[in-house]
């Protein structure tokens, strides 16, 4: 895990070798300005970035060509859920250090990762039922429900629940992975206790409580953000913790329902692969706020 961002410990400040430096000057002097062509083995790019690997990943199960673009693009999703989870645990511990720019500074690198994860869904827009349907079956009971990425993506949104890491049991370090984000407090919960910390009213049930359980919303909670709205001045750090919370949540429900419209067109209501009943439980998932108090305040200020 990357170190917490502070004002000492910026995670943008330079720190270039300068013997790489020259060696990169004194290359491009060589060249004549341009790029190198000649490697006596793969090219530094191949081995950097493990392309080879990552190339050889793609091993669709029929001749449809749909197929391609839907692997692709769910592996997309899988490789996005990881930066983001790098970027909320960021946030979540600097929270827990009071270093409210370094969550916010988080908060804004991972709501741009959340735009690249939304606008994965393309890769699937222009899938019919009938492209679907050719090689549908070939991937039997896998599900994105299935993902683990994904579930501990919802964990740190403080969407807990004991049961979703039961799937995983055969995965001895996965289980401990989830486990472990399920012990701790959310990246919401540790807003909440750094707002406990600077004296706003929030209870101490929700500073302190089971981490295990699911979020549930409190009115006392909603208080405490709406003191902190009350003064929108752009110095107000805890103002601007708030905003990127929200950005945060809404980019998370614009995924739901991307998730949402994206089946739907090429699977109506048709059961999921998973065993769900398909877009009704994605619906009811889409429908669930994502730091509630956040929400429901608006309609009181």
């Amino acid at each position: 895990m990357l170190s917490t961002t502070s004002a000492q410990q910026c995670p943008y400040a330079p720190t270039e070798d300068v013997g790489a430096a020259e060696a990169r000057a004194s290359r491009a002097e060589s060249n004549g300005g341009k790029p190198t062509l000649s490697f006596d083995k793969n090219t530094p790019y191949v081995d950097y970035a493990g392309i080879d690997t990552l190339l050889s990943l793609q091993n669709p199960r029929t001749k449809e060509p749909a197929e391609s673009a839907f692997i692709i693009g769910t592996q997309v999703m899988e490789l996005v859920f990881a930066l983001i989870q790098q970027r909320w645990e960021q946030a979540r511990d600097a929270l827990e250090v009071d270093d409210v720019p370094g969550a916010v500074a988080w908060l804004r690198s991972a709501c741009n990762a959340q735009d690249v994860l939304n606008s994965t869904w393309g890769l699937f827009s222009d899938m019919t039922p009938t492209q679907f349907n050719r090689f549908r079956d070939s991937f039997g009971e896998a599900s994105g429900f299935q993902s683990y990425s994904y579930r501990k993506l919802e964990f740190l949104l403080g969407h807990k629940s004991a049961a979703m890491i039961r799937p995983h049991k055969a995965m001895s370090g996965v289980v401990t992975d989830l486990t472990d984000l399920i012990e701790r407090p959310s990246l919401y919960d540790a807003a909440l206790r750094l707002l406990h910390r600077r004296g706003l009213p929030v209870p101490d049930t929700s500073a302190e409580r089971d981490w295990t359980e699911d979020y549930e919303p409190s009115a006392e909670v909603e208080r405490a953000w709406t003191e902190i709205y009350a003064d929108d001045r752009p110095g107000n750090e805890l103002y601007l913790l708030a905003e990127a919370l929200v950005d945060v949540a809404e980019r998370v429900t614009r995924w739901r329902q991307l998730h949402l419209v994206a089946v739907k067109r090429t699977m109506g209501g048709k059961p999921g692969s998973g065993g769900s009943n398909g877009l009704n439980w994605l619906a009811r998932n889409a429908e669930k706020d994502v730091f509630p108090e956040l929400w429901s305040l608006r309609s009181t200020i």
